[in-house]
């Protein structure tokens, strides 16, 4: 794609987002461990399901502390009911980690945030670019297959983190 059309592209998508962007709590932080718990309860879960389970899973758990002394009985129970359980034991372990490994604090580099148990590229790079503002895209499964057909490419590589 050439670099005028990339530009209109990438005006007309941030018009689109201007008028049909939605007000999620997620978007009004920088915290990262918030942004870490919503990407994680956002995979394969849609927003409407999230948002209560995420303004419950906060309340009872609002640093990485909190969740690490949780039981894992505790983190389950206020899971239950949004599915993919695998997603809330990631969560504890991973929870466990930071604290043990980085001071409570999720790590400020890619690499170490897609260490942790149940983070992928999309995740890391969530974290990386909204709460540490770096440049890392989050590009999910849709953001990919627009920007393959934008770009005329088949090579899913080119477009990972």
């Amino acid at each position: 794609m050439s670099q005028p059309k990339f530009g209109l592209t990438r005006r007309a998508l941030l018009r689109w987002y201007g008028k049909n962007r939605r007000d999620l709590p997620w978007r009004r932080t920088r915290n990262p461990y918030a942004i870490w718990i919503a990407e994680t309860m956002l995979q394969q879960t849609q927003v409407k399901s999230v948002l209560p389970y995420y303004r419950r899973f906060l309340r009872a758990f609002p640093t990485t502390r909190k969740l690490d002394r949780a039981s894992k009985e505790e983190v389950l129970a206020l899971w239950s009911g949004l599915g993919y359980y695998r997603r809330a034991e990631n969560l504890k372990k991973a929870a466990r980690i930071i604290m043990r490994e980085h001071r409570g604090k999720l790590p400020r580099k890619f690499d170490l945030i897609l260490a942790l148990p149940g983070v992928g590229p999309y995740t890391a790079a969530a974290v990386m670019s909204i709460a540490f503002n770096q440049a890392y895209p989050a590009l999910d499964t849709n953001a990919r297959r627009v920007l393959r057909r934008a770009f005329n490419s088949q090579k899913e590589k080119e477009l990972r983190p």
